[in-house]
């Protein structure tokens, strides 16, 4: 895969108060392929990425209300934990500003007026690099081995998407990411324990293995999943979609024209147009590219 062809599939989210910057970065990224999501501030970004699974964050220090560094550290952090680099954008030059930004969970730092050639660059690289630590977590929920790590208080370190959306989803996790209920309890009962000897839990249709531990020290969790929902009702459920906008949207992943979905589904033009309608207004996006793009990871990530 060249750099441009990464440009090609790519989603940034810009979060920036400054409609100039905003601008001026929207139409070089969308000039080299990626689609381009704004948020004008934190909180407006942080609601985004609990429906949008961007492939590179751009984000300004500097903004009113939230600043960009505890905005930073609320995205790195559960129950949002996105794995999204952060590149910080700014006119702050100073080394403790930097400092900063890269404690608070950013991987880069470029500075305002921001050269057009070099961001693009930046976050080329950033992109690749970020999507091959995704693979290797998807991969494990595509083979349906979900993995999570949890600390030694409970909480969880990290996870693959399939095991964070199916620990919550059972109740199992509070929204700050911090272990509840069964699992609280089941990992309790692991202290010391060889995981030869490690007693699996089930509960409802998941079924939870001690498979050791990382390098740190976090207890590693296997999550199996005993049924998977179709994916209209992956898509219906996450999004808040109607089943038949779930059905638009799933044909639309797929590639399939309007008319062709009119005809698969027994609708007519007009109809699935105010579907899409709908569906661009739940999932926050403006077009069927970043719709038909946020569906196909969703689904891909539930298995």
């Amino acid at each position: 895969m060249t750099r441009d062809h990464a440009a090609i599939a790519s989603m940034a989210l810009i979060v920036d108060d400054d409609p100039g910057s905003v601008a001026m970065v929207s139409t070089a990224l969308e000039e080299s392929g990626t689609t381009v999501i704004v948020a004008r501030d934190g909180q407006r970004a942080l609601d985004l990425l609990g429906r949008v699974d961007p492939d590179v964050i751009l984000l300004d220090a500097m903004m009113p209300g939230m600043d960009g560094f505890e905005t930073c550290r609320r995205m790195k952090s559960a129950p949002v934990m996105t794995d999204a680099p952060i590149i910080f954008m700014t006119g702050l030059t100073g080394s403790e500003d930097v400092r900063r930004g890269l404690q608070a969970g950013g991987v880069d730092y470029v500075t305002k007026p921001v050269k057009v050639d070099e961001l693009i660059a930046r976050v080329t690289t950033h992109i690749l690099n970020a999507r091959q630590i995704r693979d290797l977590r998807d991969a494990f929920d595509v083979q349906n081995r979900a993995l999570v790590a949890v600390d030694g208080s409970g909480r969880v370190a990290w996870g693959s998407p399939g095991a964070l959306a199916s620990l919550g989803e059972a109740g199992l996790l509070t929204t700050d990411g911090q272990a509840a209920g069964d699992l609280l309890a089941w990992l309790g009962r692991l202290t010391g324990q060889p995981v030869s000897h490690a007693p699996p839990l089930q509960t409802g249709a998941l079924g939870l293995h001690y498979t050791g531990r990382s390098s740190r020290g976090d207890l590693l969790i296997r999550i199996e999943r005993a049924q998977s929902r179709s994916p209209e009702v992956t898509l219906a459920q996450h999004f808040g979609l109607t089943a038949r906008e779930s059905e638009v949207l799933l044909w639309l992943s797929q590639g399939k024209a309007n008319r062709d979905i009119a005809e698969i589904l027994d609708l007519s033009a007009r109809t699935v147009n105010k579907h899409l309608e709908q569906i661009y207004l739940k999932l926050g996006v403006d077009n069927r590219t970043s719709a038909a793009l946020l569906a196909d990871r969703l689904v891909a990530s539930r298995g």
